[in-house]
């Protein structure tokens, strides 16, 4: 398999024609940009998100073209401490342009299966995605890109009906 780098992915940003969407099933992410804000974070020190200003760029100049740019985040209540400091940070992420609603685990539907082994994804103009791989100590090892119909069908279907019963970040008790 192979796998593209988060760079790469983001490129993928900068051609999609309409719609991406984030599914988050992790209750912990290891990505190195975040290791000393998070750290900061945990030890109560003030963080300037410098860290966050490319992303937050990016973001903005997609949806400043009337492209959306939704996640939905699947969590583990109570929460983990990696995703208390998650929510603090949503709101730069809606202020940049992204769409982000909450669910708890506890509350996916009964049967409910996820594609692709349990992997987070991205979906683009639902016609392609990139899945995301990680290592045993969570950290990111990249993206694989699908585009095969059915596994994009699928998602799409996913992204539908958790979209449809997740909260949205500003109204999510935290």
């Amino acid at each position: 398999m192979k796998l593209i780098s988060s760079a790469e992915r983001n490129q993928l940003f900068e051609s999609f024609a309409h719609d991406a969407f984030h599914l988050e099933l992790r209750d912990d992410y290891s990505v190195p940009v975040e290791d000393g804000p998070y750290e900061r974070w945990l030890r109560g020190e003030p963080d300037d998100r410098e860290w966050f200003a490319s992303w937050s760029e990016l973001m903005g100049r997609v949806t400043g073209t009337g492209r959306t740019v939704r996640r939905v985040r699947v969590v583990t209540e109570p929460h983990s401490q990696y995703i208390r400091w998650e929510h603090t940070l949503t709101s730069a992420n809606e202020q940049a342009g992204e769409r982000i609603r909450w669910l708890p685990r506890h509350l996916l539907p009964a049967g409910l299966g996820f594609p692709l082994g349990g992997s987070d994804w991205w979906l683009f103009d639902d016609k392609l995605l990139a899945v995301g791989h990680f290592d045993a100590d969570g950290r990111v090892l990249g993206s694989e890109l699908i585009e095969a119909p059915s596994a994009v069908a699928e998602c799409v279907r996913i992204r539908d009906l958790l979209w449809g019963i997740a909260t949205p970040h500003d109204l999510y008790e935290f």
